[in-house]
């Protein structure tokens, strides 16, 4: 699929990783308690400030803060924007 949109400046676009279905030990965890998830994949990445670079690229599965970002929908699909600061690091 072709992204349409482009991040600016040091905006990254993620796409969270499904949160997990069970546990470790198999008990099936209800929608209601399902963490948000913490890692995602790459999908856009701005070209960066003028004294910063961005260092992640697309593709990239990166870790990022429980509360990181602002949710986005486009096409059904759900989408996180957040500035590449918020990645906490590349897996």
């Amino acid at each position: 699929m072709a992204m349409n949109i482009k991040p600016l400046a040091d905006r990254v676009l993620v796409e969270p990783a499904p949160a997990e279905d069970k546990t470790a030990s198999g008990i099936i965890i209800p929608d209601t308690a399902k963490e948000k998830p913490q890692r995602g994949t790459v999908v856009a990445v701005g070209p960066g400030k003028k004294d910063e670079p961005t260092t992640v690229e697309v593709g990239n599965t990166v870790l990022y803060g429980k509360y990181s970002g602002t949710e986005l929908t486009v096409d059904g699909v759900n989408y996180l924007m957040m500035r590449e600061s918020d990645i906490l690091a590349i897996v």
